[in-house]
């Protein structure tokens, strides 16, 4: 009869030391880990957790939400918890199925707890999803910001190695030649060949000169 800790940690979650301390001291053989970067991704930890539980073992998890995704996974749950004899323990809720700890806790405070799982759940849900679109979109800045600097410095190694305006324009996808002036500018490059050369000055500005 083993007592086994399972620790999500979604976004906003903050006491993985406080609640893994808990459970080593509580004589969790083991603690499973399961980090949630989307909402809607499969926690396939817990599953393997609920697959390989034995008659008679003890599960600690920090918080119903924390493990569970909603009332219907918890009426689930609490079934399986009854045929296999399984003990449960939740830290935060201060709920023990042993009746050993938390002796302060009356039956309201658990009607309560059951009460706010759909909604803690959801709001994990949602936190986890809003950090994955800002990582997407900072990875997608960043492969951008990493495409344009390639490109910059081909541009520049092409007319380095000898290559035509004409054919550094082709190759670097810009829509004018100006683009390719302005990646040499940019990079302090001295124009030595054909009809531009010598260091690129300032563009001007309309009227200038008129």
């Amino acid at each position: 009869m083993a007592k086994i800790g399972y620790i999500m940690t979604a976004p906003g979650y903050e006491d993985f030391s406080a609640d893994s301390g808990w459970m080593e001291n509580f004589g969790c053989v083991e603690i499973v880990r399961e980090e949630l970067l989307s909402g809607d991704k499969a926690r396939t930890q817990w599953d393997s957790l609920m697959a390989r539980i034995r008659f008679g073992d003890t599960v600690v998890i920090p918080k119903l939400s924390n493990a569970l995704r909603g009332a219907r996974q918890l009426v689930f749950f609490l079934e399986f918890c009854r045929l296999k004899n399984i003990r449960l323990v939740s830290i935060h809720d201060r709920i023990d199925s042993g009746n050993e700890l938390f002796p302060e806790t009356r039956t309201s405070d658990v009607l309560t707890a059951i009460a706010l799982l759909p909604k803690e759940a959801n709001a994990i849900r949602k936190s986890s999803r809003h950090k994955s679109r800002i990582k997407k979109h900072i990875e997608s800045i960043s492969d951008k910001a990493m495409c344009r600097a390639e490109r910059n410095k081909r541009v520049v190694n092409m007319y380095i190695e000898g290559f035509p305006i004409d054919e550094i324009f082709k190759k670097s996808g810009f829509r004018s030649r100006s683009s390719v002036f302005r990646i040499l500018n940019e990079a302090n490059v001295e124009l030595d060949r054909g009809r531009w050369k010598g260091p690129l000055g300032p563009r001007k500005k309309k009227g200038d000169g008129e």
